[in-house]
This record gives C-alpha cells, structure tokens and sequence, in this order.
C-alpha cells in the first residue's frame, strides 16, 4: 500500500479569482441600482408639470391665466424641479470630485510654465472641490511643491470663481451662451490675472518659512478609493451642499413665482433691462451674499 503524502494545502489563502468575481459582482449590482435610481428619477421628473397644473387648476380650483394660479403653478412644478436637478448634479459631480485630490492636483501642475501652466492650472481650478476657504493649504502645498506663483494664482482665482453646479444648471436654464459665456470669462480671468502676477516676480514677497518648506518635502499616501467610495463621497456631497442651501433655493424659487405671476415683464425689463446703466453694479451687489449659494442665485436669474 502506498503511502499518500499531504501537499501541505493552505486553504487560507484566497484565490484571487474569486476575490475579482465578487468586486466585478458588487460593481455589477451597484450600476444596476444606480439604473434603476436614474429610471425613477427621471419617471417623476417628468410627472412633475403634470401634476402642478393638476395641483393648482383642479385640486385649489385656481383659474388659470391669474395671477395666483401662475404664481402656485411655477412654485409647485418649479420646486421639486430644482431641487431634483440640483441633487443629481451634485451627487454626480460629488462622485467625479473624488478623482481630485490636493496631492494629484499639485503632481499635475508641478514643473508646468507659465501660459501653458495658467491655462491647466485654470481648468484644473474649474474641476477640483477646493473652495476659497482652502486657498491657504493649497497655496503653502503648491509652493512647496515648486509651482509658479502666476499659475497658482490661475488656480486659486478659477476655484471659486467657476462654480461646476452653477455652469450646469446655468446651461438648463439659460442655454448654452450664456452657461459659455460664463465658463470663458472665468477661464480668462484666472488666466490673465494669474500670468500679470507671473510678470511681477513676486515670490520674493513670500515668507522665509513657506521657502523653506521646499527642502522638507512631505510624502502623501492616496487613499484607493472604490466605487463603493466614490458613491459614497456622492452622498457626501448632496447632504453637505443641498442639506445648506435647499432654504435659499425655494426662497429664490419662491421669489421668482411672485414675479412670474404678478409683475409684468415690461416692468422688470424697465428696472433691470440692458438699457438701465445700474443693473450691472446693482446685479454684483445682489450677487455678492449670494456667493455659498451658486444654486439659488443661477434660478433666480432667471427672472431678470
């Protein structure tokens, strides 16, 4: 009889087949309830005028064509319209922010020129969630990082000035003009700001102990993220954005339906019209509160 000797087997180790079958499983199943989430979404959406008419004519028995009845309509189709657009672009765009990071961003600017440099350093500012508020860390990070003052200036200037939930909701209600018009004119802003500070030679004027920050340089490990994350960060991003601003959102919304269905256009257009010299400073002054608010200030332009 022969004697059968064991392989010594270690069944602890995990085959990693198996390990890429159940992530390609869990990403199969989170696209299919993400289609389904979408496929819901987009059914009520489009129930959404539907029922306004039937909420205000039918339901209150307002009249339709005056002025209460225009003004219930827009609040009641125009609300939930917004915020539902307004939620699924910030969940998305919360989504693609997660592929940003501070550390990825600096790598991607590090050792570009000016001009060319400004112009990346822009478009980067556009699609990277850094705020003003960071403008501090990041400006010590790209400094130490070695970047140009101008194209950081590029950067920090197009950051907060070029508000991505702004760009796509101007481009639903406005149309593409004017949602180009204000990418543009951001773009170059940042750009030509970023490149006259460039010409000034101003790294002089930065403090010893941010130079000094060069030599020390500080090592960050990326967190690998999975779509699990990514979708994660997405909710993130609709509890944090919508969760503070949905207050001003139907109050702008709510604004906008008492000029829809009680003030005439003729009125509004003699006010704020192009021919009026002061809507434009005026517009500025109004817009300024309004700036944490990108979302509520696009729906109420609208109506001016």
């Amino acid at each position: 009889m022969k004697t059968i000797q064991s392989t010594g087997c270690d069944c602890s180790k995990t085959d990693p087949s198996l390990t890429m079958n159940r992530k390609n499983i869990h990403t199969g199943k989170g696209a299919l309830t993400g289609l389904l989430g979408f496929t819901l979404w987009y059914l009520i959406y489009r129930q959404l005028e539907p029922f306004s008419h039937y909420f205000s004519y039918s339901l209150l028995g307002l009249e339709r064509g005056s002025h209460l009845g225009e003004a219930i309509q827009f609040f009641v189709y125009d609300t939930p319209k917004v915020m539902m657009l307004l939620t699924l672009i910030v969940f998305v765009i919360g989504m693609i922010r997660s592929f940003f990071t501070q550390e990825r961003t600096r790598k991607y600017l590090a050792g570009k020129r000016e001009t060319a440099g400004n112009a990346m350093a822009a478009l980067l500012g556009i699609a990277t969630p850094f705020c003003s508020c960071s403008a501090v860390p990041l400006f010590l990070g790209f400094v130490q990082a070695g970047i140009p003052l101008g194209v950081t200036f590029s950067f920090l200037i197009a950051a907060p000035m070029v508000n991505e939930i702004a760009l796509i909701l101007l481009y639903g209600l406005l149309g593409w003009k004017v949602a180009a018009i204000y990418l543009v004119s951001g773009l170059l802003i940042a750009i030509v700001a970023g490149w006259i500070i460039g010409r000034f030679k101003l790294e002089h004027w930065i403090e010893d102990w941010v130079q000094e920050m060069r030599a020390g340089e500080v090592v960050v490990v990326e967190e690998k993220l999975t779509w699990a994350n990514r979708v994660e960060r997405g909710r993130e991003a609709v509890h944090d954005i919508v969760g503070k601003v949905w207050i001003y959102v139907v109050a702008g919304i709510g604004v906008g339906a008492l000029i829809h269905g009680y003030v005439p256009e003729e009125f509004m257009a003699s006010i704020m019209g192009k021919d009026a010299w002061w809507s434009v400073p005026a517009a500025v002054v109004v817009g300024i509160p309004m700036y944490s608010n990108a979302a509520g200030s696009c729906r109420l332009s609208r109506h001016f």
